[in-house]
C-alpha cells in the first residue's frame, strides 16, 4: 500500500524551497502556475512553490520524448517489441495470478480480461517496468521546457497536485514515466483523477502497488470510453485494384460503414455487418504493406494511446495470450 503523507512529510517541504534544484520556482511561467493553483484550487502559494522548486529538469526526458517507437519503428519493428513470447507467458501468468479479480472486474466494466491484461503486458511488463522518475520532474521538465506540448503538461502537472491532496500522496515521491504516466496501467494524472477505482475499498485507488485496484482501473477507462463487449476490433481486409490513398490512415474513429468500403473496393476477411462502420488501416510489413479494418473497439484503444500501431500491438498480444492460456 501506498504511504499517505499530506500532513507533516510534505508540509516540511516548506523548510526546503531553498534547495540547489530550484529552477522552476524561478521560472518565468511559474508565477502564473502558482497564482492558478491558488486562485482556482485554494493551495497554499509557499507550498507549491516548494514543489516547484525541488523539482528537477531531466534533459533525458526531453530526449526520450522526441523519440517515441510510435513515430520512429515501422509496424514490423515496433510488433517485435511487443510480441516476444516472454511477454506472452509473462501475460498467461499474470492472467493466472489474477484471474478472480478480472473475472470480477469483466463482469462489472463489460471489457474483456484478455485487453485489460495486454494494456498492463504493453504499459509495464505486467508491472516489472512502471518507469522510475519522479513524476514531478517529468511534468515540470515537460511543462516548462518542452513547448511542443507545453500547456498539456502543465494541465498534467495541475492534476498531480490536485491527485496529491486527493490521494493524501507525497507528490514529490510518486514515480512514472518520463511523460508522467503511473502505476500497472500508466495512467497520466487527469486520467488517474477520472478514471482510477479503488477496487478492494481501502479507501485509495492504488495503481502502483495494488493490482486489484489497476486492473479496475483499466477497465473502468475502457467502459468509459465505449467498449463494446463481444464486438470486433480487427479484421484483415482485402483492398481490390489501387487503393484510395484518402481512406487510408485517415481516422481512428470509425466513419465509413462496411458497405460504404465494399464500393471502394474493399472488402473484409471475414463476416462483417455492411452495416458496421470501420476505418481502413496499413500496417508496413517486411514485404509490402498489409490491410485492416479497425472498428470502434479499435477506436477506443486508441484512446488510451493514439497510436495504431499500439492499439494493434495490445490487440494481437491479447489474442496471443489467448491462445498460450488454451495451450
Amino acid at each position: 500500500m501506498m504511504k499517505k503523507f499530506w500532513s507533516g512529510a510534505i508540509l516540511a517541504t516548506y523548510m526546503v524551497g531553498s534547495q540547489a534544484n530550484a529552477d522552476y520556482s524561478r521560472h518565468e511561467e511559474a508565477k502564473a502556475f502558482v497564482d492558478r493553483m491558488v486562485k482556482q484550487h485554494k493551495f497554499d502559494a509557499k507550498m507549491v512553490e516548494s514543489w516547484l522548486a525541488q523539482a528537477e529538469k531531466k534533459q533525458a526526458i526531453l530526449d526520450a520524448i522526441s523519440r517515441p517507437a510510435e513515430k520512429t519503428k515501422p509496424w514490423f519493428e515496433y510488433r517485435k517489441i511487443f510480441l516476444d513470447n516472454d511477454r506472452i507467458q509473462q501475460g498467461v501468468a499474470f492472467w493466472k495470478e489474477n484471474e478472480k479479480t478480472l473475472i470480477t472486474v469483466s463482469e462489472r466494466y463489460g471489457v474483456d480480461p484478455a485487453i485489460i491484461v495486454a494494456i498492463i503486458g504493453v504499459e509495464t511488463r505486467y508491472g516489472r517496468h512502471m518507469g522510475s522518475y519522479r513524476v514531478i520532474d517529468a511534468l515540470t521538465t515537460l511543462g516548462f521546457d518542452y513547448p511542443p506540448r507545453s500547456e498539456f503538461f502543465r494541465k498534467q502537472l495541475e492534476e498531480l497536485f490536485l491527485l496529491a491532496r486527493e490521494q493524501k500522496q507525497n507528490p514529490l515521491d510518486l514515480k512514472g514515466s518520463y511523460a508522467g504516466a503511473m502505476g500497472y496501467g500508466q495512467f497520466i494524472p487527469s486520467s488517474y483523477r477520472h478514471y482510477a477505482r479503488d477496487f478492494d475499498g481501502d479507501g485509495v485507488a492504488d495503481i502502483w502497488t495494488n493490482k486489484n485496484d489497476a486492473i479496475a482501473s483499466v477497465a473502468n477507462y475502457f467502459k468509459a470510453h465505449g467498449w463494446q463487449s463481444g464486438q470486433p476490433v480487427f479484421v484483415r481486409a482485402k483492398v481490390k485494384g489501387k487503393v484510395d490513398e484518402s481512406l487510408v490512415n485517415s481516422t481512428a474513429r470509425p466513419t465509413m460503414t462496411i458497405a460504404e468500403l465494399r464500393k471502394k473496393g474493399v472488402e473484409p476477411a471475414s463476416s462483417v455487418a455492411a452495416d458496421q462502420s470501420a476505418s481502413l488501416l496499413s500496417y508496413v510489413q517486411e514485404d509490402g504493406d498489409e490491410y485492416w479494418l479497425g472498428f470502434n473497439n479499435f477506436y477506443v484503444i486508441t484512446r488510451y494511446n493514439r497510436s495504431q500501431l499500439y492499439a494493434m500491438a495490445v490487440w494481437q498480444l491479447s489474442e496471443a495470450i489467448k491462445e498460450a492460456r488454451k495451450a
